[in-house]
């Protein structure tokens, strides 16, 4: 991981040296919790960094895309699992372009290319493969995503979407079966801008794993309670696939003199000193993509204006096929006012501060359900839903307090009868909220 964040580091380096140029489908955003803070004391701030994409207002204009289906077809897939399957990817086989490439993979307890990587307008052979898919056997899963990934490789482009979509109802029992080696799969398509969304059908597959994989490629991930939810989330996937505007963003914070980052919230990020660089694998049109960044200023003299950061980003367009550079300025006023420091507080970024910290609160609250640690895990999402409530009060935001009531809900349903569902219900919105997920 060290070696892999140092090599992001140094690409760092390289790429903003080159000349600033105009930005294309991507907007930078940076901004300050708190942009007037009281003068003569140490303070805490916190920087929003922000990447929307613009919208696409011609979708022929979207990026092509390259993209495998990796569909569980074991035992337990049988009947309407298997069918709703198989009817959601036909679905999305309907929304794609002639010229876009699409591969099927299924697997039980081997694997099996049913559709090497195709052009969509070879439609009625690729459906007729999937409407063939009959369900037996095990799970041999980090083998069938691999053979995704696979076809995927065969028509690797940068400026295209690539993009593996997994289905799966159990857990992996033929093969490697760990988050952590599910992640490290990830984390080695994340680098070839390839995403893997992953979606869990049912009670029985491993939600860890599902997540790793999804959060190490920046993929996507849903839980689908019933078989009866994948066409919808089939059609949100779907959905963002053909917004990408953009790929393999980078983005690097460079602190002002004076300021000490502290942590970063949402994104693994690397600090050097007072830089902070991340990637973003995918940028989506309309949705905007951040991180939280806790830092702390020096003691400053009232009426003094002082930076706070220089925020800089390089991408590829994925409409324009050019490398884009961007950058914004983040400065603090320092007042003896605290009216004025209240009065100039910005809303937006304290409620996704207060996210951010509510979300890892739930977190360590699902770690100790795990080690059976019930009564201590209900006081934690109690209190937090009592922060989030009165937060939602303070900043009046109806999604705070939705977050407050799923805590308050959260707190009751930690029997061991309902654990199973109720902790995939928790890991899915804990990753929504942390990659900012539209679905």
């Amino acid at each position: 991981m060290t070696r892999r964040l140092a090599a992001l580091a140094a690409l760092a380096s390289v790429l903003l040296c080159a000349p600033e140029a105009i930005a294309g489908s991507i907007e930078l955003r940076a901004e300050t919790a708190t942009p007037v803070v009281l003068a003569g004391q140490m303070r805490t701030v916190v920087l929003k960094v922000g990447l929307r994409g613009l919208d696409i207002a011609d979708s022929a204009a979207r990026a092509p895309i390259n993209l495998a289906i990796v569909l569980d077809k074991s035992g337990s897939m049988a009947g309407e699992k298997l069918e709703k399957a198989k009817t959601s990817a036909l679905h999305l086989l309907d929304r794609l372009r002639p010229d876009d490439l699409v591969s099927v993979v299924a697997y039980d307890g081997r694997v099996r290319v049913l559709v090497p990587a195709t052009r969509v307008s070879e439609r009625r052979r690729i459906a007729e493969a999937i409407l063939g898919v009959q369900a037996h056997g095990s799970t041999a899963l980090f083998a069938g995503v691999s053979k995704g990934v696979g076809e995927v490789r065969k028509f690797l482009r940068q400026n295209q979407v690539n993009r593996v979509i997994l289905l799966s109802d159990g857990k992996a029992n033929v093969g490697p079966s760990s988050p952590n080696a599910l992640g490290r799969l990830g984390a080695a398509c994340a680098k070839e801008r390839i995403a893997i969304t992953t979606v869990g059908l049912g009670l029985g597959y491993n939600e860890d794993l599902m997540v790793q994989l999804a959060m190490r490629s920046d993929g996507n991930h849903a839980f689908a309670a019933d078989a009866s939810d994948l066409e919808r989330l089939f059609a949100a996937e779907l959905g963002d696939i053909t917004s990408v505007v953009a790929q393999g963003a980078l983005v690097r914070i460079d602190l002002a003199p004076g300021v000490r980052p502290m942590r970063v919230l949402n994104r693994e990020a690397m600090i050097t000193g007072r830089t902070i660089t991340y990637t973003q694998g995918q940028v989506y049109g309309g949705q905007e993509k951040f991180v939280l960044i806790e830092a702390e200023v020096g003691p400053g003299v009232a009426g003094a204006d002082q930076p706070l950061a220089t925020v800089t980003t390089t991408y590829l367009d994925l409409l324009s096929g050019q490398s884009e550079l961007d950058r914004r300025v983040v400065a603090l006023r320092f007042t003896d006012s605290v009216m004025e420091a209240d009065a100039a507080m910005v809303p937006s970024v304290l409620v996704a501060h207060t996210e951010a910290i509510a979300n890892e609160r739930n977190r360590l609250a699902l770690d100790l359900r795990d080690r059976g640690e019930v009564l201590q895990a209900q006081r934690l999402l109690q209190a937090n839903s009592d922060y989030l409530d009165e937060a939602a009060a303070r900043y009046a935001s109806p999604k705070l307090k939705k977050q407050a009531l799923d805590n308050s809900s959260d707190a009751k349903n930690l029997d061991a009868e309902g654990w199973n569902r109720q902790r995939k219900v928790m890991r899915k919105r804990q990753y929504e909220l942390d990659v900012q997920q539209s679905f």
